[in-house]
Parts: C-alpha cells; sequence; structure tokens
C-alpha cells in the first residue's frame, strides 16, 4: 500500500486548496448572511453556491467524486484528500464541486444502473447541477436501519407503476431546485427478503406526491443543502421505464450506492476533524484561565494530542480503505468500510465535543461553526445505516473466520 500523493492528486490539491482560501472561506459569512435574509425563498440553496460553482468549473474542479468519462476519472485512493479538504468547509464546498450528498449517490446509482434514457433525462442534468435530487429510503412507522423493513408499496399497473407510502428524513428534498427522488418499496412482499424490494424514478412534480414538512436536526433545518422531508406518496404513478435496474434489485443496488457514500462521508469528517482542531488550538494560545493560558492546562493539552493521534488512525483507516475499493472492489472492501464508518462519525464527534469545550458558551453558540458541525457528526452516526448495524454485520463476519 503507497498512499503518496500522484502527480495529478498533488496538482488538483494545490488548486483546491487555493480554491479554498480564494473564494470558500470567504464565501461561509456571506453564507450565513444570505441564509437569514427574510426575503429569501424558503429552502432554496442561497445564490452565493452558485458564484462558487462558476468559479469551481473554470477552475475544472467538479464532479472529483465520480470515477469514469462522466466524472473526473479519480480513483477513491486520489479522491480521499480532495473529499478532506472540502470537509473543511462542509455547508459549501461538497456543494460548489458539485460533490454533495445525496446527489453524488444518485449520480453513481443512475451511472451504474441506469438505462441511457435515465441518463439523458436525469443524470446529464444532474452532473451539469442544473437540478438536485433526492434518495426515499427512510421510513417512520419501521426501524430503517433494516432496509428490508420499508413498507411503502412499488405495484405494478399495466405499463405503471403505482407508489404508495411515508418517508421522512428524505435529505434535499425541500429544495426547489429538487426535481428527482428516487424511491425504494417493496413489489413483491412474498419473495426472499432481500428480493422485495426495488427502485424508481419519480419526478418531484408527479400527482399524489406531498411533501409534508421539513424536518430538523438538533433544531438545524440544513437548508444550506436542500433540507429534509417528510414526504407521503398516494397513488403515485410513473412509468414502468422509471425502474431502476430490476425487480427485485432494490436491495442490491441500495447496498451498493451506500458503500461509496460511506468513504466520501468518512473523507470529509476527516477535514472536518482538521478544522475543529485548529480552532481548538488557536483557541487554547489565545484565552487566558486562572493566570495562564488555555494552551498550558494539561487538559487541554490531553485532549489536541489525542485528537492530532485519532485524526492520523482515521486518515489511515479511509485511505487503507479506499486503496481496497480500487484494487478489490467494494465487496472486498466490505470490512473496512463498516469500520471506518463505525470509528469516523464517533471519533470525530469526540474531537468537536473538546473544541466546543475549549470554546465554552461560544462554542454552542452561532459565532462558531463548531455545534452546526457537532450536529451533523452526530447524525452521520445513524445516517446510512447506523453504528449498531455495522457492529453487528462485522462481528458475524469476523466470528465466522473462527467457525
Amino acid at each position: 500500500m503507497d498512499f503518496a500523493y500522484d502527480a495529478r492528486t498533488t496538482e488538483l490539491r494545490e488548486q483546491l486548496l487555493a480554491f479554498m482560501d480564494e473564494f470558500v472561506y470567504p464565501a461561509e459569512p456571506v453564507l450565513a448572511e444570505q441564509l437569514a435574509d427574510p426575503a429569501r425563498e424558503p429552502w432554496s440553496v442561497p445564490p452565493v453556491v452558485a458564484d462558487l460553482r462558476a468559479e469551481a468549473r473554470k477552475r475544472h474542479l467538479w464532479n472529483l467524486f465520480l470515477p469514469g468519462e462522466q466524472g473526473a476519472g479519480l480513483t477513491n485512493l486520489q479522491y480521499a484528500p480532495l473529499a478532506e479538504i472540502t470537509g473543511r468547509s462542509p455547508q459549501l464546498a461538497p456543494p460548489a464541486l458539485n460533490c454533495a450528498a445525496p446527489d453524488t449517490g444518485n449520480m453513481e446509482l443512475l451511472a451504474q444502473f441506469g438505462t441511457p434514457e435515465q441518463h439523458e433525462r436525469w443524470l446529464r442534468p444532474l452532473l451539469e447541477a442544473e437540478i438536485r435530487s433526492a434518495f426515499a429510503m427512510t421510513e417512520p412507522e419501521v426501524a430503517s436501519s433494516d432496509a428490508t423493513n420499508v413498507e411503502t408499496r412499488i405495484v405494478r399497473d399495466g405499463d405503471d407503476y403505482v407508489i404508495n407510502g411515508r418517508k421522512f428524513y428524505i435529505t434535499g428534498a425541500m429544495n426547489p431546485d429538487c426535481k428527482l427522488i428516487i424511491v425504494m418499496g417493496k413489489t413483491d412482499p412474498s419473495a426472499e427478503a432481500h428480493r422485495q424490494q426495488s427502485m424508481v424514478l419519480v419526478p418531484r412534480d408527479t400527482p399524489g406526491l406531498t411533501v409534508k414538512r421539513g424536518m430538523t436536526v438538533f433544531g438545524y433545518d440544513d437548508a444550506d443543502h436542500g433540507g429534509h422531508a417528510e414526504l407521503l406518496f398516494e397513488d403515485v404513478r410513473v412509468p414502468a421505464a422509471n425502474l431502476v435496474g430490476e425487480e427485485g434489485g432494490g436491495f442490491a443496488i441500495a447496498q451498493a450506492r451506500l458503500g461509496p457514500g460511506r468513504i466520501h462521508h468518512c473523507m470529509r469528517a476527516i477535514g472536518i476533524a482538521e478544522r475543529a482542531l485548529e480552532a481548538m488550538c488557536r483557541r487554547a494560545n489565545e484565552r487566558v484561565a486562572f493566570g495562564r493560558p488555555l494552551a498550558a492546562q494539561g487538559v487541554i493539552q490531553d485532549w489536541v494530542a489525542e485528537s492530532r493521534v485519532r485524526i492520523e488512525q482515521l486518515r489511515l483507516l479511509v485511505l487503507k480503505t479506499a486503496w481496497l475499493m480500487d484494487t478489490v472492489g467494494n465487496r472486498g472492501a466490505h470490512t473496512e468500510i463498516q469500520a471506518i464508518k463505525i470509528a469516523t462519525p464517533r471519533t470525530v464527534e469526540w474531537i468537536l465535543d473538546k473544541a466546543v469545550q475549549a470554546h465554552g458558551a461560544a462554542g454552542v453558540s452561532q459565532d462558531t461553526p463548531l455545534a452546526h458541525l457537532w450536529a451533523g457528526m452526530r447524525t452521520l452516526r445513524l445516517a446510512d445505516g447506523p453504528d449498531e448495524v455495522h457492529k453487528r454485520s462485522l462481528a458475524r463476519r469476523e466470528l465466522r473466520k473462527y467457525q
């Protein structure tokens, strides 16, 4: 395993770091002002994001997440250090580069499983950032940590599918630019558990689809990336051609979509951890308590040292996982993907907590990004599968070695 940056990664890192310094970090206070503007259309993405996108495209910092000809052609190992940089400003940098969830996962899904017609109607506009999208799997009435529990029905009726059900915490669905929702539901409840589900493409303006409400996360509406919605599907009818892949393939498609998404989250999370540690160190050097700088207090030094050690451990594990995904495929890297999904959010959450503590009251206020970052990282321990599900699967695989 060689994690040294190759020439292309080095070049892109330098370009991206310059872009962050010149455009992204200065845009953060602008984003805050635009989000607070009472005249802003509800749930719309602030104009500063479009400005950043235009600049990113000029610099060819676009669709870096997607391998192959449709994207930037980077491997996971090449993309990892770039995603880490964007994680330092998670509200602005990923969408500026068209590398933000849930669109990234949906583009990967369409690229891998979509038909040529689906590519032209939906994938191309997503790649150009002309539209946004959402992915509807989680439901309020079942334990969605087990995706086989989904109760939404997708029933074939002649040349159409008819959808009935409820979904919630559907990220991006509140955004006025969201034009497509990929819906997972059951087409055959009598089939084997992992062959009951299918996915269909539902235009957001389809009759019978109601956006019931926007949902908050620890009080944050996350409007900067389109919010989270509760959706109601009542006899929603779409053409049978909107099926993704084959009937009964929904669970497998979901797993294929979530694998890269999980490592992308972890890559960005390391950037968040670096920014939290930087904020903690600056604060510790600036503030004096009980006659000494905070930086001279043993407990602060312990937090700083622990944070650095944990970040380095996480980065190496994420890079190993990226390398495995490139060399033996997602299935061969399954254990490591689960390991980083378990370790990264909880570790970065710990680092953010110490940064908040070092800032005192300011750490839980809107005057620093720490509180919002903490809320997002705590949520990541549920998104793309909760910790406990990954631990259960990982433990079973480990135990089988000795049976």
